[in-house]
């Protein structure tokens, strides 16, 4: 009786030891808790553009309207050559659906053509006459642009925005050679005849205001790098030839050709370059431990 005594207090004494060592452990902390990555969107940036544009003008027209005062019929058809746009920009992506940019453009030399078929009155008599333009122009294009990110799916971003600043447009190389066929002379002398016109004018330039909606995809290459596939419709203003129309006898008229409202349709690959991005995903906290 008195050995099974001893085993229960020897067994007691053990359990009262084990529960004491127990309390001098360390408890394990609980499972850290990693809040989901976030993605930095702010930040300063670069960026860079090429393409191509599709320019259209409404009309050309001599500076001196009483040139089309003895018309009876006027019918013109313009055309340009496709030309590059070259840019360079700064922006700043506010958050992840608003950004801004300052962007400057060299667009390349565009030649154009142009012809007009016309009919009038010469002293009573009627006659007609074909002219047929040739002219290169460029552009520097200066805007101050908005962007709306319309959320991604993919891994492509598409996005809306507008733009608004002012254009340098150029006129250079311009001719006009043409033929009218017409009376030379009053009554039964008149000789009706087709006779060849010439005349040439040179570079001259005019600062507008310009304007451009924006439309395209984006898609993220890393962290900091944002490649672009976008469309622009640009309205560039005016251009004009110098005022020293010339004749084929190199006599000046003191007049001009106006280009009258050219715009564009304009399509363009460009990267974006994050300056101030930090990690694509915020790294987690550190464990914390008891010591």
């Amino acid at each position: 009786m008195r050995s099974v005594k001893i085993l229960m207090a020897a067994g007691a004494a053990s359990l009262v030891a084990s529960v004491a060592v127990a309390a001098d452990m360390p408890i394990a902390p609980p499972p850290a808790y990693a809040p989901p990555p976030t993605e930095d969107f702010g930040g300063w940036y670069l960026r860079g553009d090429i393409g191509f544009s599709n320019q259209q003008v409404k009309d050309v027209r001599h500076s001196d309207p009483t040139r089309y005062t003895q018309l009876t019929s006027f019918d013109q058809t313009t055309t340009f050559d496709t030309a590059g746009i070259f840019g360079l920009g700064v922006g700043y992506q506010f958050n992840n659906w608003f950004r801004a940019d300052l962007t400057g453009q060299y667009r390349g030399k565009s030649n154009f053509k142009g012809t007009d078929t016309f009919t009038a009155t010469n002293t009573g008599f009627p006659y007609s006459g074909v002219d047929n333009y040739s002219a290169s122009k460029s552009e520097l294009l200066f805007l101050a642009n908005a962007y709306v990110d319309l959320g991604t799916w993919w891994c492509i971003t598409p996005f809306i925005g507008a733009g608004v600043g002012a254009a340098r447009v150029t006129i250079s190389n311009f001719t006009d050679v043409g033929s009218n066929n017409l009376f030379v002379g009053a009554g039964p002398t008149a000789i009706y005849g087709t006779y060849p016109s010439y005349a040439l004018a040179g570079s001259g330039s005019q600062w507008n205001f310009a304007w451009a909606a924006h439309a395209g995809l984006a898609y993220k290459l890393s962290p900091n790098m944002t490649m672009e596939l976008a469309y622009s419709y640009v309205d560039l203003g005016k251009g004009t030839t110098a005022s020293d129309l010339r004749a084929y006898d190199s006599a000046t008229r003191g007049n001009s050709f106006k280009f009258n409202n050219i715009t564009s349709h304009d399509l363009k690959l460009g990267v974006r370059w994050n300056l101030d991005a930090g990690p694509f995903y915020a790294a987690p906290p550190p464990l914390m431990r008891k010591g």
